[in-house]
């Protein structure tokens, strides 16, 4: 298993300020003020971002910034119709997000790879549920970080019915490269929504994570999840909802991780699904055998 280097002294250091940042007040702030409306500032706003982040407005739905009245609206954009393809196949995986791949490959007695060095429980990951971590025990794994710069709205990696929603409360840790490689168990800590689906393939979970300044993550079927910022893990229980794969089931607003877990360990990584490579929405991740 490929996994990301060894922490540095420089990302311990870049680190240490996050555990005494006020992760929720900082990023509320940031909710707030992505959703200010300004037919001047907006689009400056907008394209002083593109240009920081080097983003390709051109794949966006409505490329001209002065088409969006606040920068949320810009962040969470749709992209052209047809520009992500999604890979055919009963038994192929597709990417739910563009990003890069942090980790991916099996699940070990429970234990994910989070770094080297680092690691935590499917259990914790799952807000400390047994029944809900038990199908994962020695399934598969992979986690995609989403950076600014990248399109924000996730998609069905493969067919599923939803079975479950879970919020589960936790600070709000960067989850760039630094902090996965210096803060122990940092996905494992942060605030995040399950949700768990079935597949033809077994049990298949999909883990939002959020982030510092992600300001919200929102589901297709539940809408904005998370603000506010709850002290207790709450779980909604569904039956009646299908989506396909490559059909949009949530979206990040501010970039983040989304982490996936599926049952069955006869899986097939993809060549490119290896550490810090990126990837698009809908192009393979992996294939059942």
């Amino acid at each position: 298993m490929l996994m990301l280097n060894r922490a540095s002294f420089a990302d311990y250091v870049k680190s240490l300020p996050f555990y005494v940042l006020p992760h929720h007040f900082l990023s509320r702030i940031v909710f707030k003020l992505t959703r200010v409306r300004s037919k001047k500032w907006v689009p400056v706003v907008i394209r002083h971002f593109a240009k920081a982040f080097q983003v390709n407005l051109s794949e966006a739905e409505q490329p001209d910034p002065q088409a969006y009245e606040t920068f949320n609206v810009f962040f969470t954009r749709p992209l052209k119709k047809g520009l992500r393809p999604i890979v055919q196949g009963e038994k192929y995986i597709a990417s739910p997000v563009d990003g890069a791949i942090s980790q991916c490959g099996a699940i070990t007695q429970g234990r994910i790879i989070q770094a080297k060095g680092q690691d935590y429980t499917v259990q914790e990951l799952l807000g400390g549920l047994v029944e809900t971590a038990a199908p994962f025990i020695n399934g598969q794994f992979a986690t995609i970080y989403l950076s600014p710069r990248d399109y924000h709205r996730i998609h069905m990696p493969y067919d599923g019915r939803l079975c479950e929603q879970i919020y589960i409360p936790g600070r709000l840790f960067s989850v760039a490269g630094f902090t996965a490689r210096a803060i122990p168990r940092v996905f494992a800590r942060n605030e995040r929504v399950v949700a768990l689906f079935d597949t033809a393939f077994g049990k298949m979970a999909m883990v939002l994570v959020g982030a510092m300044n992600v300001a919200a993550i929102e589901t297709v079927w539940a809408g904005l999840i998370t603000p506010p910022h709850r002290h207790a893990i709450k779980r909604d229980i569904y039956d009646q909802i299908k989506l396909e794969k490559g059909q949009e089931m949530g979206r990040f607003n501010m970039g983040s991780t989304v982490i996936l877990l599926f049952e069955s360990a006869n899986l097939q990584w993809s060549e490119g699904c290896a550490p810090d490579i990126p990837v698009r929405l809908g192009e393979l991740l992996a294939e059942f055998a």
